[in-house]
């Protein structure tokens, strides 16, 4: 069977054709094209089978669970996959779509998959060089797209050029989706798996490359990681338009996004007058103004649109887990309130999607920064509460933040406390500490506030002379600096200003000096006990 696809819709790149050619020139191409089309060979001719190209050669596919595979091919045609010892057929159903389950494999290959349409006229589909091992998809944005090559005049990798030197990693496979908004969710993507040699690891995510590196290297398997990521994209882009529509407590992202589209109708002209303001500056040496960020694609900020583009077409595709690095986008002090509510109803959304039950979801809490117009603190502690969503652990960056660069350097620490969260909830080592302390609860004693931890039994201890980083308020609910102590596991706060304490937090401010840590050398997180 041959297929013709027209794509989109009448637009204005369509009405705009009319106009130059006229209906009657539009009808004399048409009837040309419907007579094209009428001598094909439809009766009999098959179209051949294909695969997404999320199954290519060189892919990793997940260990010890029923392994998806599905594809496309003529309609009501039979599909034989083989893989392994493993035989499967398919029937495809009326648009040609087709889908089947191979039984779990242990870690293992380099194996071959096939795929045979049962018209005569089909030539087998082979997949070469396929491991089976652990798949983890790591998305966000920029913290978690930033490669090993770094971003050029921004941000450098911490040992960039040793660790992509260094980056020949035969079983682990790296497949890095495109950016890709789209308007509804899309069946497949242009990319395919690759080796992890120095050439592709170079422009892969930083993080992700460095959490796959420790996992492979003390579990012994092989293994995936996908690479869906945008810098400087709102964490509701990334969920799906149903779960968006399906919870009243979701509206606000509809809120945000018509005000956010009602400012992009001068963005060219706002952009001519900075350019006009800083060669002015220039002109008369003095510093640049501070201007606002513009997003390079505003579609990127459509919710759902990245989900459509960038997470649909993998949903099909068995994993293990995911990891995630994202929330920069969202500290302004009208969204921060809001971001646990919608992070969890991400996660939510992506485990129903894929069907796999509450798979491991471990994510950077976001870190240190000067940033006085946004409200970081409010949006780190919002991160913590998220870690009420079960199989969810959270990697602290506080102390490997950079005051003056929303890209730290060290990457390498942000992708091994991820691993350590892997390594403990996931491969077999429950007695390992994954996380620093972790705000349980707050008790008054006379004039000061006793705070107690969680993931901090063995004690805890100041990184520097003295504790810092806390802060009490009293009947007023207005927060002062405060002196702490650790005792035990433990930490007394207490201010000379306030009698009756009321409410303690840490590590607020965006840019902290904030220095508590546990025994196993783990940052405190940011929280309120409000």
């Amino acid at each position: 069977m041959v297929i013709v696809q027209f794509h989109g819709y009448p637009s204005r790149g369509f009405k705009g054709e009319i106009s130059k050619m006229g209906f009657k020139g539009l009808k004399t191409k048409l009837i040309a094209a419907t007579c094209a089309l009428m001598t094909l060979p439809w009766i009999g001719a098959t179209a051949q089978v294909r695969l997404p190209n999320a199954l290519s050669s060189h892919a990793v596919l997940q260990r010890d669970q029923p392994i998806h595979i599905w594809g496309w091919s003529g309609p009501g045609e039979t599909v034989t996959v083989r893989f392994h010892d493993q035989t499967r057929t398919a029937s495809a159903d009326d648009l040609g779509k087709w889908s089947l389950w191979l039984a779990p494999e242990h870690a293992g290959g380099p194996y071959t998959l096939t795929a045979q349409g049962s018209a005569a006229s089909d030539s087998p589909v082979t997949l070469s060089d396929i491991l089976i091992g652990d798949v983890w998809v790591a998305s966000g944005q920029s913290n978690m797209e930033m490669p090993l090559s770094g971003f050029p005049g921004n941000a450098v990798l911490k040992n960039g050029q040793q660790e992509i030197a260094q980056a020949n990693l035969p079983t682990v496979r790296l497949l890095r989706i495109a950016k890709n908004p789209s308007y509804f969710p899309v069946n497949d993507i242009t990319a395919t798996w690759t080796e992890c040699t120095p050439q592709t690891a170079a422009e892969f995510s930083a993080v992700a490359y460095f959490f796959g590196r420790d996992i492979n290297s003390r579990e012994h398997v092989p293994i995936g990681l996908i690479d869906t990521t945008w810098g400087g994209t709102p964490v509701e882009a990334w969920m799906s338009m149903d779960r968006i529509g399906s919870d009243a407590g979701l509206m606000p992202i509809f809120s945000a996004w018509a005000h956010f589209t009602a400012d992009l109708s001068d963005t060219d002209r706002i952009i001519v007058k900075e350019k006009r303001e800083d060669a002015a500056a220039e002109q008369a040496h003095l510093p640049k103004l501070d201007h606002s960020w513009h997003p390079p694609d505003p579609l990127s900020w459509q919710p759902a649109n990245l989900y459509n583009g960038m997470i649909a077409p993998l949903v099909p595709y068995t994993i293990k887990g995911a990891i995630w690095y994202q929330g920069e986008t969202n500290s302004t002090p009208e969204r921060a309130p809001m971001y646990s509510r919608f992070f969890s109803a991400m996660i939510q959304n992506w485990r129903a999607k894929w069907g796999e039950g509450d798979f491991p979801f471990f994510y950077v809490q976001i870190s240190n920064y000067y940033s006085p117009d946004e409200d970081w603190g409010q949006l780190r502690d919002q991160q913590r509460r998220t870690l009420d969503i079960a199989n969810t652990a959270m990697a602290v960056t506080l102390d490997i933040g950079d005051r003056d660069n929303v890209h730290p350097a060290d990457k390498q620490t942000v992708g091994a406390r991820l691993a350590l969260a892997a390594r403990a909830l996931v491969y077999d080592e429950p007695q390992l500490e994954y996380s620093g302390p972790l705000f349980r609860t707050a008790t008054v004693e006379g004039s000061s506030m006793r705070v107690w931890f969680d993931h901090a039994k063995d004690g805890l201890t100041a990184h520097g002379p003295a504790l810092t980083g806390f802060e009490i308020a009293g009947t007023d609910g207005k927060f002062v600096p405060a002196t702490a102590k650790i005792d035990g596991s433990t930490v007394v706060v207490e201010a000379q200003s306030v009698t009756r304490p009321k409410a303690v937090r840490y590590a607020w401010p965006g840019w902290t000096d904030a220095n508590l840590f546990n025994k196993e050398n783990l940052p405190a997180s940011t929280f309120t006990s409000q």
